[in-house]
Parts: structure tokens; C-alpha cells; sequence
């Protein structure tokens, strides 16, 4: 599917956005390993979080949706099905992830799959932490799905991440909360915290690295949750916002998550008029509304190396607002970008020169110079959801039009994504 955009006059008004898409995911996994039922409130409507309700489905765990509302009847620990067919993750590296570590505490075998593009990214990172707690995982080439994990004895472990990644720390900290005696992961750089924030896991600090233990006691009990806007989803329409000129834009009840809001703390060091106008708590997440106005001149930066496994998924649209600001927009240490949903940097880089700018591209990032080119425009979304939002954020800036191919990919994480552009162009 091609979808054209058009340079617009402004933004203006209010957005709330569908249920954050990570805190989703482990909304519906904490409720489907709880015994009993379980209501989640504002869930994600992406393609992915739906990944995560299948594959929990054939587990055996009950899922009825009452108006707004999704009610989860979970079937308790060591109590899911052993499932009939393969485990569906679809394009969610998230569902994989995550669900490795709970199907490797299980007392059946079980076998995960995942579409195309999925089946390209690197699931060894996680395997082989999870081996280290006595897991018997089999990959293609010891690297890919389809993962097969066969039912074994698991026991504790104090494991170093060696890769900054939510999604290994969240697999592992899941697999521990199997066992009845405690885990400890120990991060040297800081990545999401949603897990042990929804599972009140005791954390600490030492020598500068944190350390979350989990065990058995930690299992998750049934539950509401109420779950705030997504961050990420947001920042497409916070940088469209600040580039737009005479706009102003209120974002309510989004998520404020210390380890989520590097994208807003990034744009107000460049300059970015942003203004968090209310804040309050839910299920121990911070939520509150935005207020962002059109901001004459951002000033790049330099990115600290700390802060970009928080700002990884952002550094798309951050580098749409690069473009705009004074001076070189550059972004190393993100070697991770190369394998998520497609190579991030490649894909990044390649609009980029269609665009007219001056790319240098590194193995670990890129930096870009130069001001886009007033010319009609055909960027490649790559399959990737987040390359087609950030490049359509830019065609709304251009002058001539521009065409997204494969713009369908948005549904991933965003399906309403045209349908909220067109409610705040003025």
C-alpha cells in the first residue's frame, strides 16, 4: 500500500493515545500467568500486543473484550496448556522474547515461530542467558526462529547482561519467577524498567549497575490495569508538533516513565517547547499530559551513550528533527537499531539520501548534515512500522508531495495512526 503526504499549515488540538504498547504486552502476560481473572484497561490495538493475546490463547488462558475493557481468565503458575500447534509471535519481537523465558520454565516442550521479517532478528541473545539457567533451546542456525524449547529444570542464576535489552532482561526475570529460590540480573546500562515495575521486584544499586532479583514469590497475582498512552506513538506527533510552524498540541494521559522519556528530555535539550502540564501515578507508572508548541530552532546535540538503549525505538523520528535543527545530527553506540523489525541505520540512511542529505553512515549509528531538498519524494518503509511514521512525518514538512511504500506496516504498532493525523491538521 502507497500513501501519499502533503505538506500541511499546522497542528492544533488534543490526542490521547491507545495503551502503551510495552506495558501491554505484560499486561496481558502478567494476567494470563495469574490465577484467575483479570481486567486491562486502554490495551494496545497493534498488531503485536494481538500476537501476544494469541499465542496465550492456544496456552490456554481466557480472553473476552467488554466494550473498552479486556478481561483475562489466566490459568496460574506451571498451569497452561501444552499448546496443540506452534506459537505464533507474528512480528513481535516483544511476544518472542518474552515468552521464551516462560516456555522454558514449562513442564512441556513447545515451539515458537514468527513472520518473515521476525524470523531475520537474532533470538540467540536471548537462548543463551536462558541456557545458563538450564534451558534447552534449539535454533535455525542456532540464531533464528522458529525456536524450539523442550521441558528441563531450570535453577537460578546472578547473571550480567552483556546486551543493553529489555526484552532478554524481561525473558529472564520471567523465567525466574518460576523458581523458588531468588535470581538477580545485573544491568550496567539501564534499560526499561516496565517488568520490575509491574512485578514490584526489589531493585538496588551498586558500583553503578542495578541489580533486580525475582523468585517465585514475585509471581504475578490477579489484577486491574490501567494502561497509559504509548510514549513511542506519541513522538511521531511531538516532533510534527515542534517543526510545524504556529502549532500547539496536548497529549493526554500519556506514559512518563523515567526510562521512557528520553525522546522528550533529547528535544528539550535541542530546544523543543515541551511542557509536561499534569502528572499522577498508575499501577507505580508515571502518567501524565503534554503540552508541545511549534519551536523556531532546535540545536542538535551530542546523545550520551546511557541514554540511547531508552531512546532506541525514537531514534527515527529524533532523526527527523535532526534535519531541521542547527548543526550535525549524529547518533552512535545504537548498533542495536540494525536488528529490529528491518536494519534501522540502512533504512534511515537510504530515505535520508533521497531526501537530499548528506548521510555517513557507521556501523553503529549515522550522522547527517545539510537541509532536505524541495523535491517530490518515494521513501521505503521497509516493512518497518516506525521508518514509515517518521518519513511520513517528514513528507508533512516538504514542499511536494511524498509517497510511503508499504505504509500498511504502521498497524504494527499504530493502526490509527492516519485517522489521529487528520484530527489535530488545521
Amino acid at each position: 500500500m502507497k500513501q501519499s503526504f502533503s505538506k500541511i499549515n499546522k497542528v492544533e488540538g488534543e490526542l490521547t493515545f491507545r495503551g502503551d504498547k510495552s506495558i501491554s504486552h505484560r499486561s496481558v502476560i502478567f494476567s494470563a500467568l495469574s490465577e484467575g481473572k483479570s481486567i486491562i484497561k486502554n490495551l494496545s490495538n497493534s498488531d503485536d500486543v494481538a500476537s501476544t493475546i494469541g499465542c496465550f490463547k492456544e496456552l490456554g488462558a481466557e480472553f473476552n473484550f467488554l466494550n473498552d475493557e479486556l478481561e483475562v481468565v489466566g490459568k496460574g503458575i506451571n498451569s497452561f496448556n501444552a499448546p496443540s500447534k506452534q506459537l505464533d509471535a507474528g512480528n513481535s519481537g516483544t511476544t518472542a522474547r518474552l515468552l521464551s523465558g516462560i516456555l522454558s520454565a514449562q513442564n512441556f516442550d513447545s515451539e515458537l515461530i514468527g513472520d518473515e521479517s521476525l524470523s531475520k532478528r537474532p533470538m540467540s541473545r536471548v537462548a543463551n542467558p536462558l541456557r545458563t539457567m538450564g534451558a534447552k533451546i534449539t535454533l535455525a542456525d542456532d540464531n533464528f526462529l522458529p525456536m524450539k524449547i523442550s521441558n528441563t529444570s531450570l535453577h537460578p542464576i546472578e547473571y550480567e547482561m552483556e546486551i543493553a535489552s529489555a526484552q532478554i532482561k524481561s525473558a529472564l526475570l520471567l523465567a525466574a519467577i518460576h523458581l523458588p529460590q531468588e535470581s538477580k540480573i545485573i544491568e550496567k546500562l539501564i534499560t526499561r524498567d516496565h517488568t520490575e515495575r509491574m512485578l514490584r521486584l526489589p531493585t538496588y544499586y551498586e558500583a553503578g549497575k542495578k541489580i533486580i532479583s525475582a523468585a517465585q514469590l514475585n509471581y504475578p497475582k490477579k489484577s486491574i490495569y490501567n494502561v497509559p498512552g504509548d510514549i513511542s506513538s506519541a513522538s511521531f506527533f511531538i516532533v510534527l508538533a515542534l517543526l510545524a510552524k504556529d502549532s500547539e498540541l496536548v497529549i493526554r494521559n500519556c506514559s512518563l516513565n523515567e526510562s521512557r522519556i528520553g525522546i522528550i528530555e533529547v528535544l528539550q535539550k535541542m530546544g523543543g517547547d515541551i511542557t509536561i502540564i499534569s502528572q499522577s501515578s498508575n499501577m507505580g507508572e508515571p502518567v501524565g499530559d503534554l503540552l508541545i508548541r511549534s519551536t523556531e530552532q532546535l540545536t542538535n546535540i551530542k546523545l550520551d551513550e546511557r541514554i540511547i538503549p531508552n531512546i532506541i525505538d525514537e531514534l527515527p523520528i529524533l532523526s527527523i528533527a535532526g534535519i531541521f535543527a542547527d548543526g550535525d545530527f549524529e547518533v552512535r553506540n545504537a548498533k542495536e537499531l540494525r536488528v529490529k523489525e528491518t536494519d534501522r541505520i540502512n533504512a534511515v540512511c537510504r530515505n535520508m539520501e533521497r531526501a537530499g542529505i548528506n548521510v555517513t553512515e557507521f556501523e553503529d549509528g549515522f550522522r547527517f548534515s545539510g537541509s532536505p531538498k524541495s523535491q517530490s519524494n518515494i521513501f521505503e518503509s521497509f516493512g518497518d512500522h516506525r521508518i514509515a511514521m517518521s518519513f511520513s512525518i517528514l513528507g508533512m514538512l516538504l514542499e511536494n508531495e511524498t509517497i510511503i511504500n508499504d505504509f500498511e506496516s504502521v498497524s504494527i504498532s499504530n493502526p490509527l495512526f492516519l485517522e489521529q493525523i487528520a484530527k489535530i491538521l488545521n
